[in-house]
């Protein structure tokens, strides 16, 4: 059973349109919404797994207090089940096997017993029954006329550490539910995808005598070498077109940025500090985001592409290791202690490039890794705790945070 659990951070009541200013939705102001289970198809323990995907699908979307009993009832039954009567929607759902092993799921969501929705959805086999669920909870939102919630629907890739010098990398959707182990064997880390599509990713090999950086086509599961580097070599992020990598190597003892050209297969050096440089991102208008210890300790700046311009982002932490943006907006991980006999805490702060305020996300453990979802509602993330490694989801707007551990080994690195 997956667990999930969701916090509410730190309280404010100004500035709502201000993403760094947090803005509680109480909770008894959110309509109520109950499930109702009409498959006639599939076991109980098949039947109760879906349901608890969509009871979760539906608490991540956070525009609902959601009741968790799972009640049956027939599909075409004229009124809801006499014990959500009062619940202000209700989502029904019947589930049918085909003869060739497909799932079908009709579904209607209905309000005062009347339906106000209704889709059919099918996948191939029914293991990959919670894309359905991710694809419910997305068609909900939208029928609400909330903001979109895609990423829900996008897969993730992740490098897991299973032994010494030994991990797999694995396909997910974004709560674990669902894992393919697409690369197993060596020490392959640092998996991101190629494209938009995801129908292929790269990842850095330690395997050989130099760290190389190999591309991966999903469809076909061909694997080719990219380029190689002495020391390091990470591709830490991709352009929209998917033409050029952001890359850190270090070809001169100490790492930096670097841009390559896929289709010329060159290369150029972005950064010439003589300490350390690493994990860009891009930015919009031809500029990168990255993280440096030209201060003498590691912290966010930003540099132009068509400039040697470099400009600090960051004023708040001493130990800024991580970081991602979108639009104005800029999350980045800061050690919270140092004590040399404690285990330190790494929490997540959003910034905005417009305002001085700052926002930290999360509170307990090691929170690394970050990642903005492409339209910026949702930041993915690494959880460590309590030797339990987790993946997280940040809703933004709702102030909540949803975690789903991993059932063995440790994330190392992962992207969406």
């Amino acid at each position: 059973m997956r667990v999930i659990f969701s916090l509410l951070l730190f309280v404010s009541l100004m500035f709502g349109s201000d993403a760094t200013i947090e803005v509680i939705k109480k909770v008894d102001a959110l309509p109520t919404i109950a499930v109702e289970d009409a498959s006639e198809s599939y076991d109980d323990t098949f039947k109760l797994k879906f349901f608890k995907s969509i009871i979760a699908d539906l608490n991540v979307i956070s525009l609902f207090n959601v009741d968790r009993f799972h009640r049956t009832i027939s599909f075409d039954a004229s009124s809801v089940a006499v014990e959500n009567k009062d619940m202000n929607y209700v989502l029904r759902y019947k589930m049918s096997e085909g003869d060739d092993g497909h799932l079908s799921i009709e579904m209607k969501l209905l309000q005062e017993n009347e339906t106000v929705f209704t889709k059919n959805y099918k996948v191939n086999r029914s293991n990959i029954y919670m894309f359905i669920s991710h694809a419910i909870a997305y068609d909900i939102n939208e029928f609400m006329g909330e903001s979109s919630v895609e990423w829900m629907k996008r897969k993730v890739i992740f490098s897991r550490i299973v032994g010494p010098k030994k991990s797999e990398i694995v396909i997910s959707d974004y709560s674990l539910s669902y894992q393919h182990v697409i690369l197993k064997g060596g020490f392959n880390i640092f998996p991101k995808w190629a494209n938009k599509a995801q129908n292929a990713f790269y990842y850095t090999s330690l395997d050989g005598k130099k760290p190389t950086l190999k591309h991966v086509n999903i469809k076909n599961v061909t694997v080719k070498k990219v380029i190689s580097s002495d020391g390091m070599m990470i591709c830490s992020d991709v352009s929209s077109d998917g033409k050029t990598l952001l890359l850190t190597m270090a070809k001169n003892g100490q790492p930096d940025i670097y841009t390559y050209n896929i289709d010329s297969k060159t290369y150029k050096r972005e950064t010439t500090y003589g300490g350390i440089d690493v994990n860009a991102q891009f930015m919009s208008n031809n500029k990168i985001i990255f993280i440096s210890s030209r201060l003498g300790y590691p912290n966010v700046f930003s540099k132009r592409l068509d400039t040697h311009e470099i400009e600090q982002m960051v004023y708040y932490g001493k130990s800024n290791s991580a970081c991602s943006s979108n639009g104005e907006y800029i999350v980045y991980k800061a050690r919270e202690s140092s004590n040399a006999f404690e285990k330190n805490t790494f929490n997540l702060h959003l910034i905005s490039m417009k305002t001085d305020f700052i926002r930290r996300l999360t509170a307990t453990g090691i929170n690394e890794f970050p990642r903005f979802s492409k339209d910026g509602d949702a930041i993915l993330f690494i959880k460590n705790y309590k030797n339990q490694s987790s993946i997280g989801i940040i809703r933004l707007k709702h102030n909540k945070n949803y975690l789903f551990p991993l059932a063995y080994g440790k994330v190392q690195s992962m992207d969406w």
